[in-house]
């Protein structure tokens, strides 16, 4: 087993990140399609994609990929499929799907039959006629998409955006992957000043703490296929001491994160010291409109209250105005806010240098980019 196909599965929007963060890890045998990076590599990319992505979903080994119009094709082309290289005699193998635009729509009947397939096989290869399945977890799923299934074992388990910091919420917690993402289509570095006006529960800055200090997000945290044999110890050690190497523990950084709710402020420091930056980033309770700075070139990133509920719309509405007239002021600054109100660029004040399509949840929103002079190389 030298190489193996991996999929980084992604958010609708951010497929061309993942595709840049694989490609960043030295995976360079990369396909981009709707929800998906998938890519060749050899065994030790398990370990290393699911420590260091930060915009992935998570990180799912495909065994096979094949048409199939009829419950015996499936069947059959399952069965063919090398499961006992993979999935020990002891192992727990549960079986979840998915069918989008395909002659076999039923979802249940597609798992039964997969599970009754990849038993078979497993018999075949392990002699015998019950498998107790009180070993490590092998989620498989079968996804039918246009007719052509994909056949894959989930190696992440828990989700990729589930770092390990965040125990506590506010009601509408940004996810971690999200976060990312916003700070990583931004153009700050980690020597100039970063502000979220709108912290919530302290993702954006933590994330862009791990991101300033080049720290994987996935230190914290365990992953499904740590357990699994033929990856071995050896390879997830190795890639444990690279995440230690290059991470930058002593970078300075300049973070704030402000919020108008004190309850929030409280859960983002609680948050941050969680993830180990209790003393790196700084949290203050205050309105946006409030905010003001004598720093020069700072990135300001936000995920505002969007105005969903049509009583919070003109509280909403007006909020965008003063915040508007406030980041005026911030001449040389950069601006990036995620909202889904259509109307965000006339009552801000101005229209974005750019705007990008993005999903928060199942929610379509636009990524306002208001782009501020560079800062001179000296800087």
């Amino acid at each position: 087993m030298t190489k193996v196909t991996l999929i980084a599965t992604a958010t609708m929007g951010l497929e061309a990140l993942v595709a840049r963060e694989v490609k960043s890890l030295g995976y360079e045998d990369v396909e981009v399609e709707n929800g998906k990076v998938t890519f060749t590599a050899d065994i030790s990319a398990i370990p290393r994609t699911n420590l260091w992505l930060r915009t992935a979903d998570r990180v799912k080994l495909q065994i096979g990929q094949f048409k199939a119009y009829s419950f015996d094709e499936l069947f059959e082309k399952t069965k063919s499929l090398p499961w006992a290289e993979f999935i020990p005699v002891h192992a727990e193998f549960p079986v979840i799907g998915k069918s989008v635009k395909s002659k076999l729509f039923s979802v249940s009947d597609c798992q039964a039959i997969v599970k009754k397939a990849v038993v078979e096989a497993m018999k075949k290869r392990y002699k015998r006629g019950w498998f107790d399945e009180n070993g490590p977890l092998y989620r498989i799923e079968v996804a039918l998409h246009k007719d052509v299934a994909t056949l894959t074992i989930d190696t992440s388990g828990t989700g990729l955006h589930k770092r390990g910091y965040r125990y506590l919420h506010n009601e509408a917690p940004l996810k971690e992957t999200l976060a990312a993402a916003m700070i990583m289509l931004t153009t700050w570095k980690a020597d100039r000043p970063l502000v979220d006006p709108f912290c919530g529960s302290g993702t954006i800055p933590i994330e862009a703490a791990m991101i300033g200090q080049n720290i994987a997000p996935g230190f914290n945290r365990e992953f499904v296929s740590e357990e699994w044999h033929w990856i071995g110890k050896d390879n997830w050690n190795i890639a444990r001491q690279e995440v230690e190497d290059l991470a930058q523990y002593d970078k300075p950084l300049d973070i704030l994160g402000s919020d108008i709710d004190h309850r929030s402020v409280e859960l983002s420091k609680n948050n941050a010291m969680e993830a180990g930056f209790a003393d790196l980033i700084s949290f203050k309770q205050m309105q946006v409109k409030d905010f003001t700075s004598s720093k020069d070139y700072g990135v300001m990133i936000g995920n505002p209250p969007y105005g969903e509920r049509l009583m919070e719309r003109p509280e909403v509405e007006q909020m965008y105005k003063d915040m508007g007239k406030m980041c005026e002021k911030l001449e040389t600054w950069s601006i990036y806010m995620l909202t889904s109100h259509e109307g965000f660029e006339s009552l801000f004040g101005r229209k974005a240098s750019k705007k990008r399509k993005l999903y928060n949840g199942n929610l379509k929103v636009d990524y306002y980019q208001f782009f501020g002079p560079r800062p001179p190389k000296n800087k």
